[in-house]
């Protein structure tokens, strides 16, 4: 039997009119404190506790869409949860990413897990840093959305990481024991 997570709230702050400087300062601050993360956008700051729950979602996602990745023979860089930034307008951190083909300064895929609230900000962040898919699990779903000129758009497949089934990925992602979740993704494909 399969054990899914139960929905923990992680502790949120967010904080309007803070420059880039004072950003800088306070993510300096942050820098040894694990499970902090750190947002920004045009003078908005986020900071996020994340959960065990949270971690539980990411390191199964990760895992998940890693293994499919290489079981595809996809070429990609996985550059997990660095700091992509854009001086004095974005900072995000993604709970993964990944780049196709070579590394670059820009991931093309973040994904991010959410366990207490999406916030059509999360989406101007990365508009803002030119990634060009953003995945949100949430809920035992998963959202994607495509970069286009005019913004980013609701999609129902990636356009990286082909036929992978999102729906599966995404409930499996929420079992909490890795070897359980693995054989789940895999039963049947």
């Amino acid at each position: 039997m399969t054990q899914l997570l139960d929905k923990v709230t992680e502790q949120r702050f967010i904080q309007t009119g803070v420059s880039w400087e004072s950003f800088k300062a306070i993510q300096r601050g942050f820098a040894d404190s694990p499970g902090v993360r750190l947002f920004y956008y045009e003078g908005e700051l986020e900071i996020l506790s994340t959960s065990p729950e949270h971690e539980i979602v990411k390191g199964n996602l990760g895992y998940l869409l890693e293994d499919y990745m290489l079981n595809q023979a996809l070429e990609f860089v996985a550059t997990g949860s660095f700091s992509q930034e854009r001086d004095a307008v974005a900072s995000a951190q993604a709970d993964e990413s990944y780049c196709f083909g070579a590394k670059k300064p820009v991931p093309d895929l973040a994904v991010e897990v959410v366990i207490t609230s999406g916030e059509p900000n999360k989406l101007k962040r990365y508009r803002a840093l030119g990634v060009q898919e953003v995945w949100f699990w949430e809920n035992g779903e998963i959202s994607l959305y495509h970069l286009t000129p005019a913004g980013y758009q609701k999609a129902n497949e990636s356009q990286f990481v082909k036929g992978i089934d999102l729906d599966r990925l995404a409930k499996c992602a929420a079992i909490e024991s890795r070897v359980q979740a693995v054989r789940e993704f895999k039963r049947d494909s």
